[in-house]
């Protein structure tokens, strides 16, 4: 018996907390997926676009890799409405049929190598690759002065960076570091 009226009582709370109206969630305008607020300001970009359009957009904190998994795991009942990642990532994912055509306001002034033809991605910004560096860290060896610093003895175990399968700026610094020691597109 008490069984049965704690589980009634409980069953009670539920209901009024999902008909209590401050209880209710509130479904996004938009859905995006990887516009997390200390990235590329979308901090700032989905306050506009809320005040500008009235449309809300709640931040997302995936990253490049997540965003295309998720976009592959929804193929067949898609969510977002916008993806934002990296470029190689957009490639992959107009290769894999998760992405419509879409040629925003001023498509035609982007250059033809910062966009695909078809409207599958666009590019919307770009950035410079640079090095951080925690002086206390080490230990009193001198600041790497260039990328082929970092390939002496002194620095092994010291150099960490984004996972480039995952992370569309990890794959720019790989492939920006490659470049700059030398390698090629075929040769890391």
């Amino acid at each position: 018996m008490k069984t049965t009226k704690r589980m009634l009582l409980g069953l009670a709370c539920v209901l009024l907390a999902v008909s209590a109206p401050h209880a209710r969630a509130q479904a996004a305008d938009v859905i995006c997926y990887n516009c997390p607020p200390q990235w590329a300001d979308w901090a700032s970009m989905l306050k506009a676009i809320k005040a500008d359009l009235g449309y809300d957009i709640p931040f997302d904190n995936k990253n490049s890799g997540q965003t295309l998994s998720q976009l592959l795991a929804e193929k067949n009942n898609p969510v977002a409405d916008i993806a934002y990642y990296g470029v190689n990532f957009g490639m992959k994912a107009k290769s894999e049929g998760v992405v419509e055509p879409y040629k925003p306001q001023g498509w035609n002034e982007v250059p033809a190598s910062l966009k695909d033809g078809d409207g599958d991605w666009t590019t919307i910004h770009s950035g410079t690759l640079g090095l951080f560096v925690n002086k206390d860290a080490l230990g009193g060896k001198p600041v790497p002065a260039c990328w082929r610093d970092l390939l002496k003895p002194d620095y092994k175990g010291m150099v960490g960076y984004l996972d480039p399968s995952s992370a569309a700026v990890g794959y720019v610094g790989a492939v920006a570091v490659n470049l700059a020691l030398g390698g090629s597109g075929s040769d890391f």
